[in-house]
């Protein structure tokens, strides 16, 4: 019964960096957090990959932790976006030792899109997600990287999406997994 107890809290505590966004607000999107967000801080320092195409103009980079559910679910919420706006998913390191190693495997992939689809479906199937590959530790480091950058940019759970409103041009922050609607709403773009 200690044990159950003790395992429940760690999950708990784990879990804790990785959440649903409110039902109240869809997720937060606070513009006034652009005075210490910056978007090009983002694009030049941190180490992703990319869902939509590379030319798009619009673009929403996403701190995910690959042992995040509520990451799995804004997966899956921004692909029918991928068309109006390029999605940069940013790996980072918080809920577990899994996360770095597994943040690293997707970077290192030939093809990190199916990657993350291939380790969200092992999720879902409760087997674990992807498997460490032999990443280099420049991947590994490049995921301590971005998990440092999104600390020091006030960021304390995963998801969290950044990214400038489509019409007003104002910086937008979500934190926590929304539905494709809301998503599209709260970056300006058409709900599909």
């Amino acid at each position: 019964m200690k044990r159950r107890l003790l395992l429940a809290a760690i999950t708990g505590l784990a879990l804790a960096g990785c959440k649903e966004a409110p039902a109240t607000g869809g997720g937060a999107s606070v513009a006034a957090a652009g005075a210490r967000v910056s978007i090009e801080a983002i694009a030049a320092e941190a180490q992703g990959f990319t869902l939509g195409a590379a030319a798009l103009a619009r673009t929403a980079y996403v701190f995910f932790d690959p042992q995040c559910p509520h990451c799995a679910a804004l997966w899956m919420a921004a692909r029918p976006l991928r068309t109006q706006a390029r999605f940069v998913w940013i790996p980072v390191g918080l809920l577990n030792d899994k996360s770095t190693l597994q943040g690293a495997a997707l970077l290192s992939a030939t093809d990190p899109v199916a990657a993350m689809d291939q380790h969200e479906v092992s999720l879902r199937e409760q087997r674990g997600g992807i498997g460490p590959r032999a990443a280099a530790q420049a991947q590994q480091e490049a995921v301590k990287r971005n998990t440092a950058l999104m600390t020091r940019l006030g960021f304390g759970s995963v998801p969290t999406v950044v990214a400038r409103h489509a019409h007003s041009g104002e910086i937008v922050v979500i934190e926590g997994s929304v539905a494709t609607p809301v998503l599209a709403q709260r970056l300006g773009l058409q709900a599909p």
